[in-house]
């Protein structure tokens, strides 16, 4: 079924200077991950996912509070101020931190699955991981000793998941990339494993086959790019293996932020190709994170890139229907449209697209 264009498209915003940019990607931000926060810092988690035979979605909780933390981070590590906005990020850091709290104590009803049923806890594990890589300060260090010996139980305990031989393999890896950081000790295995691999899938151009074919679709902005650049960063700042591959790993990166940032249209559009598109502006995750770090190709400028991206979440998040009546996310590309979903999306899953809010 082809994904159509929303009948009436929003205006896109006129004035393209600075300030208003951040002001509607703040009201963004805010808006996606303020009802989630909420709900795990109130243990309502599982009550806002459930299946239509009544019971709880097994997934959907780890996966909406994993995706959306690891959006938000690099705006949570920037810590408190004076400003409205600093009062926000500090009512988020509370209530993120609670939520972690809820999340991984055994003993909360709000505990969440790390491990069972399947392999998908693997899936978001690691992004609560990434989370908690990106905001050492504010997340990691505001949690209690308690709720860190919880964290690093958790994450242990998903890996008896194996992986599968594509980019779930930097699932593990970005796991035993956060036990490194915050305990210094980790099962090298897998990381070695899943960098290797990646050399081994490099299909040219910027871009990594989902295993060893390549597959047109934006899991390298998803997952396989910031994942395999933030893993190996880590291993080369601690003078770990595989840290020697820190090098080709950022070129890499680069191209493809390069190549997805001439992706988008004028008007704010792109192609929608390949799976997992309801996962909206997380396609752009990569471009993103090249604009949160300032190193970008010496063909964009950051103000460009930010104009870009600024029109692509604008467009979609106003696009009728991609909220519900309580201000949860529907699924769909452009509004609600479920039926664009494949089988393993929920609506926790979707959450994913506060990854292209990095910048």
């Amino acid at each position: 079924m082809p994904v159509l264009l929303s009948p009436r498209p929003p205006a896109l915003p006129s004035d393209a200077d600075g300030p208003a940019q951040r002001a509607r990607q703040l009201a963004t931000l805010l808006r996606l991950a303020e009802p989630v926060l909420t709900a795990g810092a109130e243990n309502r988690l599982h009550d806002r996912f459930i299946q239509p035979d009544g019971t709880p979605h097994p997934f959907a909780p780890l996966e909406a509070l994993g995706r959306t933390l690891a959006g938000i981070a690099p705006w949570l590590e920037l810590g408190p101020g004076e400003t409205d906005e600093d009062r926000a990020r500090l009512r988020c850091i509370g209530l993120a931190t609670r939520a972690i709290d809820q999340a991984v104590d055994p003993a909360s009803p709000g505990f969440l699955n790390f491990h069972r049923g399947g392999g998908q806890p693997l899936v978001d594990t690691a992004f609560l991981a990434q989370a908690l890589l990106r905001a050492p300060t504010r997340l990691w260090g505001g949690l209690s000793p308690s709720t860190r010996s919880h964290v690093v139980a958790a994450l242990k305990s998903s890996r008896v998941i194996r992986p599968h031989e594509n980019n779930w393999l930097l699932f593990s890896a970005m796991v035993e990339t956060a036990l490194l950081a915050f305990t210094g000790e980790c099962d090298h295995a897998p990381v070695q494993k899943a960098v290797e691999r990646h050399q081994e899938w490099y299909a040219g151009d910027g871009a990594y086959g989902d295993g060893p074919s390549y597959h047109w679709d934006y899991y390298n902005s998803f997952v396989i790019q910031p994942m395999l650049l933030e893993i190996v960063e880590l291993c080369a700042r601690l003078s770990q293996p595989p840290g020697e591959h820190l090098s080709v790993v950022r070129t890499r990166a680069l191209r493809y932020a390069e190549v997805q940032e001439r992706l988008i249209s004028p008007e704010g559009t792109f192609p929608v190709v390949g799976r997992s598109s309801t996962y909206r502006f997380g396609a752009f995750q990569m471009l993103s994170l090249a604009a949160l770090r300032r190193e970008l190709p010496t063909s964009l400028s950051l103000g460009g890139v930010r104009c870009g991206l600024d029109a692509v979440i604008h467009r979609m998040i106003e696009a009728p229907g991609t909220f519900d009546d309580q201000g949860w996310l529907r699924i769909g590309v452009v509004g609600a449209q479920p039926a664009q979903a494949e089988p393993y999306i929920s609506r926790g899953s979707i959450y994913l697209c506060t990854l292209g809010l990095l910048h």
